[in-house]
């Protein structure tokens, strides 16, 4: 069940309760903590925290030397993969972003970013959705689950003159890329687990790790790769399958291009790949590799074109089509570092050490999939009643004050269309349905107004 609607120190319990700091008193701290950043997830401490008590304690818990990234997601990463475990199918989304703090004192303490221009971290995600339905476009439509994993690293620059062997053998940041795999090990019978990534992600290990732990895969190709046993290059036999047929693809919005559905066709072939040369010696082919072409076919301008690499069937038009629809919903690890940023404001902080700041990054990570999964909800079980157990019922009562019941009883849809009302969301037809942006403006009023009533009549918890 998601905890995302709870009241925010129940969720809090349920998601760091259990994180093993060395000494039950941290943990205990880490629940207030999380409490409080998920109730006013500004990124700054100082306006989570209007006690100077609770804000000094604050700034003490992530002083201390046993408190990391890791330790304090590691309840978290660990609840999230036991959730895969059940029966269903699994999108496990990969992706990095950087987070900079150019601007802080800290920024001595960390790595370079992109150009060399910024100074920050390099986070990367491995985000857990479920598969809940297929829409006629064989999209999948799913629930936020939570991390996966998660590595906050400092970036290091590259040794000059460096040979291709010598950066092959060291620590480089490609290796973090399926590396969860290793430690998660194979989804159970009934579980499905389906790897999905971009670009950056085509090589020769994570297509290898998927296939030694019995995970599916959708990965983006970058490369015209060679074909084992001198059967030439992926991109001529690609070119020489049949049309399965035509279909439809939503793109998002991007910078000024505009969202926009495009219709594409669609072609798959079979292929085995050629194994690369590595430092310990020629690798392994990798075999019975499916392809899918997707086309662009009315474009005025440069058309798109996605070739994705992936294990699973694609024969068919419907099959090719779900694997693209697969690739589609990588957005949401898109969405999750937007809400990371511009919801936590993860990158407003000014703690004064690296460690610090990185331990933070590791709190409001979570934050961040409680922000998400608010609309996800309202996408995947739109008409679906609200458990009574789900939502704290003194806040529900505000929230009908305040917008109406509906006649028909709180859903998904209804609830968090009345939250982002209280966020200013307007709702007109031509609105479409609001985003989780607003829909959190709304929920933080939600939590003044609860405050608020706590103040007045003390004797009446609400929040």
């Amino acid at each position: 069940m998601s905890t995302t609607l709870l009241a925010a120190e129940t969720w809090a319990q349920q998601e760091f309760a259990l994180a093993e700091l060395g000494d039950a008193r941290r943990s205990q701290r880490l629940v207030k903590i999380a409490t409080r950043l998920a109730n006013v997830p500004s990124g700054t401490l100082p306006q989570a925290f209007a006690d100077w008590t609770e804000l000094k304690a604050a700034y003490s818990f992530f002083g201390q030397a046993g408190v990391t990234h890791e330790g304090v997601q590691a309840a978290h990463v660990e609840r999230t993969r036991q959730a895969c475990r059940q029966p269903g199918e699994y999108l496990l989304i990969e992706d990095t972003t950087s987070l900079n703090y150019s601007r802080r004192l800290v920024a001595f303490e960390l790595g370079p970013l992109g150009d060399h221009c910024g100074k920050g971290f390099e986070l990367h995600t491995a985000l857990a959705v479920r598969v809940e339905a297929w829409n006629l476009d064989q999209r999948p439509e799913g629930v936020v689950v939570g991390l996966f994993d998660q590595q906050c690293r400092r970036p290091r620059s590259a040794p000059v003159g460096e040979s291709r062997r010598a950066c092959l053998s060291r620590p480089r940041k490609s290796q973090a890329w399926a590396a969860a795999l290793k430690s998660a090990g194979r989804p159970p019978v009934g579980s499905q687990w389906v790897y999905v990534a971009d670009r950056e992600s085509d090589f020769y290990e994570p297509l290898q790790r998927c296939q030694q732990h019995g995970v599916d895969f959708v990965i983006r190709a970058s490369w015209n790769r060679r074909l084992a046993g001198a059967a030439g290059h992926l991109e001529p036999a690609l070119a020489a399958a049949p049309v399965l047929g035509v279909g439809y693809v939503e793109l998002r919005s991007r910078g000024k291009a505009p969202a926009r559905t495009v219709t594409v066709e669609f072609r798959s072939v079979r292929v085995d790949l050629d194994g690369p040369w590595r430092p310990t010696g020629w690798q392994p082919p990798l075999a019975n590799i499916g392809v899918v072409e997707v086309r662009e076919v009315t474009a005025t301008g440069e058309p798109l074109r996605w070739v994705l690499l992936t294990s699973l069937p694609c024969q068919t038009l419907v099959e090719a089509q779900r694997v693209a629809g697969r690739y589609t919903a990588r957005w949401l690890v898109e969405e999750y570092h937007k809400a990371l940023k511009s919801g936590t404001g993860v990158e407003a902080s000014q703690l004064s050490t690296g460690d610090r700041l990185e331990a933070l990054v590791g709190v409001l990570a979570v934050v961040a999939v409680r922000l998400l999964n608010t609309k996800q909800l309202a996408r995947s079980n739109p008409e679906s009643a609200v458990p009574g157990a789900l939502f704290d019922p003194q806040i529900l009562a505000l929230l009908e004050k305040k917008m109406g019941a509906p006649p028909a009883g709180w859903s998904h849809r209804s609830l968090l269309r009345a939250l982002a009302r209280v966020g200013g969301f307007i709702g007109r037809k031509s609105d479409g349905e609001p985003g989780w942006q607003t829909i959190w403006r709304g929920w933080q009023r939600l939590m003044w107004m609860a405050e608020g009533a706590n103040l007045i009549e003390p004797q009446k918890r609400c929040g």
